[in-house]
């Protein structure tokens, strides 16, 4: 994999693949803050169609899949079995990410934005941390075979970072439809 390089002034210089990805990352406290700042528990759950997927599941959801994933890829365990998932006392399987959900499991994931901001920093705290312990070898280490080709670790934390951008950009137009 070739290394990713950046401009500075006139000269060129490497910039590491741990730098790279936690930048990614970063970006995405901004995203889910703003999308739920200041919104009641009401506000979260509303949705702009019957099918729609409101502010507070997107991000409960994002969440819950870095948090799965992550954790899984650098064989660690996920956050939401450490009190979260008694702290949002959801009807759902303690191990749902909310992958495939219909109108009424997206109906019945609840909370306020407090508690999915404190989620969130919690995990990405822990994607942080783990992200800076990255070496540009690690990111070759097969992590899911069920896949052909089996997945890297690479690819499986772009794929969740993609996924993260994506539901935050969801968030943030479904909360500017909700004119709020």
């Amino acid at each position: 994999m070739a290394a990713p390089f950046q401009r500075a002034g006139s000269s060129v210089r490497r910039v590491h693949t741990a730098a790279l990805l936690l930048d990614g990352y970063g970006r995405l406290e901004g995203l889910v803050t703003a999308a739920v700042d200041g919104l009641t528990p009401d506000e979260l759950a509303w949705r702009p169609a019957p099918d729609a997927n409101p502010v507070g599941w997107l991000v409960w959801h994002l969440t819950r899949v870095q948090d799965d994933h992550v954790a899984t890829a650098f064989g660690r365990h996920q956050r939401w079995h450490t009190g979260w998932a008694e702290r949002f006392d959801l009807p759902l399987d303690r191990a749902d990410t909310g992958y495939g959900h219909h109108q009424d499991q997206v109906a019945a994931v609840r909370a306020d934005s407090a508690l999915l901001v404190a989620y969130f920093t919690d995990v990405h705290a822990v994607t942080r941390e783990l992200l800076q312990s990255l070496d540009g070898d690690d990111l070759d280490r097969v992590v899911d075979t069920r896949w052909d080709p089996p997945v890297t670790l690479g690819v499986r934390l772009v794929s969740v970072l993609s996924d993260s951008l994506q539901h935050a950009g969801q968030a943030a137009y479904v909360r500017g439809l909700s004119g709020r």
